[in-house]
């Protein structure tokens, strides 16, 4: 018999649960099983994409690829810097969107619009100035596009390259079909539905992305200060090595962040497949309520 097998369990238990507490705040264990065990129909059935994408390690490198490539805009940052408390509170406002992302993607049709109702009402009181006058609002369609446009394609570019079981070409489109439903009913206006249409909408973005102060004040937060222990900030280095390289070669441009292609191939990339795969072993994927 192998007597460390318990060892090995209780190391994954303990990380897992490190993991989770961290991503999902101390109401966690209760928001899972509210999100999972409540009985009635949902947006998204067991055998959409958007459940094997949201549901896989590779969102953790997606996620913060998604935050430094949205920093991009000039009138979206200005809204991030001045109203969501990232510095003060950078673990609340990720537990916040990754409990937004769970309800919305896995949770009752009822529990999710009423997630939907709340951010739709925090983004209309979210208003103001940037440093050079230019007004900006949370609740702006085309700022509201812009979000979503970069995420999708941060979190689906990270699952095709980390996740357990990356989607084909129809897989891809369906994920965006199933994203473009929360995007709609949280204010974008005829979101990217398929590949096509996301490369165009980001396309139709791009004069109008710079790294303003606020953007690089938040890659520097973001990459080389995380409020993390001295024991994390290995592997978090290697999620952020991989979310700089998973970002256009023109946004790393923009924010000033070189990932040489060889560096990335031999020694970034096959880093975050060991980083993703560890998550996944720590942090399983919950098997779909009945």
């Amino acid at each position: 018999m192998d007597v460390s097998a318990p060892a090995v369990e209780r190391l994954r238990e303990h990380v897992g649960r490190s993991l989770f507490r961290r991503v999902a705040g101390p109401s966690g264990p209760e928001n899972r099983a509210r999100i999972h065990d409540t009985p009635g129909p949902r947006w998204f059935g067991p055998d959409r994409p958007i459940r094997r994408v949201h549901g896989d390690a590779s969102m953790f490198i997606g996620g913060l690829s998604a935050l430094l490539l949205q920093s991009l805009h000039p009138l979206a940052m200005a809204a991030v810097a001045a109203h969501s408390g990232y510095r003060g509170d950078p673990w609340g406002r990720l537990q916040r969107t990754s409990t937004f992302l769970a309800v919305t993607t896995y949770g009752t049709a009822e529990d999710a619009e009423r997630a939907v109702a709340r951010v739709r009402a925090v983004h209309q009181q979210v208003t103001g100035f940037t440093g050079e006058g230019a007004a900006y609002r949370a609740g702006d369609p085309h700022l509201l596009g812009w979000v979503h446009a970069a995420e999708v394609d941060s979190f689906l570019r990270a699952h095709q390259r980390f996740g357990a079981a990356p989607l084909d070409g129809a897989g891809c489109d369906g994920y965006l079909r199933d994203t473009a439903e929360v995007a709609a009913a949280l204010g974008v206006v005829d979101p990217p539905r398929d590949r096509a249409a996301l490369v165009e909408r980001l396309a139709a973005y791009r004069p109008e992305l710079r790294a303003a102060r606020e953007a690089r004040e938040a890659a520097r937060f973001l990459l080389l200060r995380p409020p993390l222990p001295a024991a994390a900030l290995g592997p978090y280095a290697v999620l952020a090595a991989n979310a700089v390289a998973m970002l256009p070669p023109w946004g790393r441009e923009l924010l000033g962040l070189p990932c040489p292609a060889l560096l990335e191939r031999a020694c970034v990339r096959p880093a975050g497949r060991v980083l993703t795969a560890g998550i996944r072993w720590a942090m399983p994927p919950r098997p779909p309520a009945r």
